[in-house]
């Protein structure tokens, strides 16, 4: 869709990290889609910032792998199938293969609590087509572990990847492919419940790169 023509935030002096986050949750979102062309007159007007910040924002936001700019010719926001996707997918498998092996032998019976509340969440929000919520239940899921495992720097290096993804995630959960991961979520919490590390850690990591093969992964 087009930058919206509305003020997307009240004040005209915003930060850089403000007007970060800004363009990031639009492309997130999917208020700028895949492809679509971004042009610093368009952004400087809804945003209401000038256009320093904004280009300082489209290096991180390339950085990040979410836009791709051609010099002299456009920038516009990446593919949801380029390879920073496959580069973001690998490395939140990994992390959250890390995350599930440190925490399980960790895990409080709440902890486990909150987990099968987040699977029984996820089930319902895709029964409903609600996309939106599906996406906060698996987030809850996931965040069970990556907090019990006590390694900060799993969940640092967990944002730039997850920005990545979400538009994998939000295409997934919005088609019947979703469904697997109820399944996968059930085997991760049974693995957890008995307190089997590893089948966790493995586990965890076939559901997240099953995100774009469409299927679990060895």
């Amino acid at each position: 869709m087009p930058v919206p023509s509305s003020t997307a935030v009240r004040a005209r002096t915003l930060l850089r990290d403000d007007v970060y986050l800004t363009l990031r949750a639009a492309i997130v979102d999917g208020t700028l889609e895949p492809g679509e062309r971004l042009r610093d007159p368009e952004l400087e007007l809804w945003l209401g910032v000038s256009r320093t910040p904004i280009r300082e924002a489209m290096l991180r936001l390339e950085r990040a792998g979410l836009v791709i700019t051609r010099p002299g010719r456009a920038t516009m926001v990446a593919p949801v199938d380029g390879p920073e996707v496959t580069d973001a997918q690998q490395v939140a498998a990994s992390l959250h293969e890390l995350a599930a092996r440190l925490s399980v032998p960790r895990l409080a019976a709440d902890d486990l609590e909150r987990l099968r509340t987040a699977a029984d969440d996820f089930a319902a929000a895709l029964d409903d087509d609600d996309v939106d919520r599906a996406l906060e239940a698996d987030d809850r899921f996931h965040a069970v572990f990556v907090e019990a495992s006590g390694n900060r720097m799993i969940v640092e290096v967990l944002d730039g990847a997850t920005a990545v993804l979400r538009r994998v995630e939000r295409l997934r959960f919005s088609s019947l492919d979703g469904r697997g991961s109820v399944e996968q979520h059930e085997r991760i919490l049974a693995a957890a419940t008995a307190g089997d590390a590893e089948l966790a850690a493995r586990l965890t990591r076939e559901n997240w790169l099953a995100l774009t093969l469409g299927k679990a992964s060895d």
